[in-house]
């Protein structure tokens, strides 16, 4: 059943092939046969998930489904769950029980999701390896010494070993799609805005957008057709009709115009990676798309834009966790100070502090000018490139990421070069436009994947887009040997 995808278990519930208990039971198999070695997960549902599946079974007797009845989903640990741990991959917050439950646990829910656990994550989605976790590193299941891209590691490595048919991710700069190109799934990135971020802790409020992981595009239609909508509880959610996305998968892409962006091939990048997404690119060229190339100049001024505006908002955004309300509280503290001190200095790791001193910096009178302000200009002159590009093409395509998952610990002491790991993702996040992330190659046994980026909500476009071209390749099928596969 797990080398199934997401929509071909939703019909084999429907047509009877087994139940929802007998899917939800074979997928805890797995993940308590497997994940020691790849720990993927912080927190397993065992219960709640068999309760839920027997429900969902009940309701299909009945004929009472929604779009995910008995479907088994894992969330990545950023998503408050009532009476789970959310922990967002930090000691700060390993004991904090949430009372309440993001809205897109809960539209799932709604729709019959089966929810198996919480993923393992960057501490506070702040990173791109999964190696800065409270509980240790995430391994890629296509080679354990490897990482498996962050921060949505644990979500994508869990769904590459298929211990999870899908999951939810945030990205903020590429944390859905640098992961699942490292991990061989798709994932996508919607539009900012598109998807409530109520009950999702906060990074850098301004960029973070949950979106949907899985083994093909119509995985994350479907999911996204259940995520997205208006939430009166997120003041950055829009109210937009939302799309039939499952529906936009049948439309034709014949005359479709393709940008390739010259910046996403740099003389710097891996000629194989290059490769692998031009013959991508081929592949809807013979299914009737044109493709044309176009520039955006000031995307190579994304990463260090980027790096002060989101480590601005997350000092800003992190400041709550003082030891007073909520999350870690340091041992017989001498006075108030000390407790401020000692408890963010024991609850956070190193990178998220870090972040926390660039941003505080940033924000600092005498700086504000030259720092902040001027990076918030740069990324106005980002958005205006990709608008004058969208004049002229319908979609944009190129590398997710510029090198396959590197080794574990390679770049650890050197955070300049993991900040450059998402170098062709973060415009896409600057800019607030949706993009999706596709499986399109292999260099010496390592996944590769290819972007797509769409105009603010058309999900509905780059979806079909991608599942044009996984109707005509396999690569997405592709499994790797850990797990028992081949």
């Amino acid at each position: 059943m797990h080398t199934k995808t997401l929509t071909e278990l939703k019909a084999g519930l429907a047509n009877g092939d087994f139940s929802s208990r007998e899917l939800t039971e074979h997928f805890l198999a797995r993940i308590k046969q497997f994940d020691g070695e790849l720990n993927s997960f912080v927190t397993v549902t065992e219960q709640q998930a068999l309760a839920q599946a027997d429900a969902a079974d009940q309701a299909i007797a009945a004929g009472q489904t929604g779009l995910l009845t008995g479907l088994p989903i894992a969330h990545k640990d950023i998503f408050c769950t009532e009476g789970v741990r959310t922990s967002c991959g930090s000691k700060m917050l390993d004991s904090f029980i949430a009372p309440y439950t993001a809205t897109v646990v809960n539209k799932m829910a709604s729709e019959g999701a089966v929810m198996l656990g919480k993923t393992n994550m960057d501490e506070f989605a702040m990173g791109s390896s999964n190696e800065t976790s409270y509980y240790g590193p995430v391994k890629n299941p296509w080679d354990l010494e490897r990482v498996p891209g962050g921060s949505s590691g644990g979500a994508a490595a869990c769904l590459g070993a298929r211990l999870a048919p899908a999951a939810t991710g945030t990205d903020t700069g590429g944390s859905i799609r640098q992961p699942a190109a490292l991990n061989n799934i798709t994932g996508l990135k919607p539009t900012y805005g598109r998807v409530s971020r109520w009950g999702m802790i906060a990074f850098a409020s301004s960029l973070d957008q949950a979106g949907p992981m899985g083994q093909s595009a119509e995985d994350c239609a479907l999911m996204l057709q259940a995520m997205a909508g208006h939430d009166h509880r997120d003041s950055t959610s829009l109210n937009q009709k939302v799309d039939d996305y499952l529906g936009a998968l049948k439309e034709d892409i014949s005359g479709l115009t393709i940008g390739i962006p010259e910046e996403f091939f740099p003389d710097t990048l891996d000629g194989a990676i290059a490769d692998n997404s031009r013959a991508a690119i081929r592949e809807l060229e013979k299914l009737g798309a044109k493709v044309v190339s176009v520039s955006l100049p000031s995307i190579k001024l994304s990463v260090p834009a980027y790096y002060v505006i989101a480590p601005a908002e997350a000092s800003s955004n992190l400041s709550r966790f003082d030891g007073v309300r909520f999350g870690h509280r340091c041992d017989d503290p001498k006075d108030l100070e000390d407790l401020y001190k000692r408890s963010r200095s024991e609850g956070f790791g190193d990178e998220v502090k870090r972040r926390i001193l660039v941003g505080t910096y940033a924000l600092s009178a005498g700086y504000y000018d030259a720092y902040y302000r001027r990076a918030q200009q740069v990324r106005r002159l980002i958005r205006d490139d990709f608008a004058r590009a969208f004049e002229k093409v319908d979609v944009l395509m190129g590398p997710t990421a510029p090198e396959t998952a590197f080794k574990l610990g390679a770049k650890k002491d050197d955070p300049v070069s993991m900040y450059m790991a998402d170098v062709f993702t973060i415009g896409v996040n600057l800019a607030g436009l949706p993009a999706l992330s596709m499986p399109t190659g292999f260099i010496n046994g390592l996944p590769t994947g290819t972007q797509v980026i769409g105009n603010y909500f058309r999900e509905g476009q780059i979806l079909n887009v991608a599942h044009k071209y996984q109707q005509v390749t396999d690569w997405h099928r592709q499994l790797p040997t850990f797990g028992g596969e081949q």
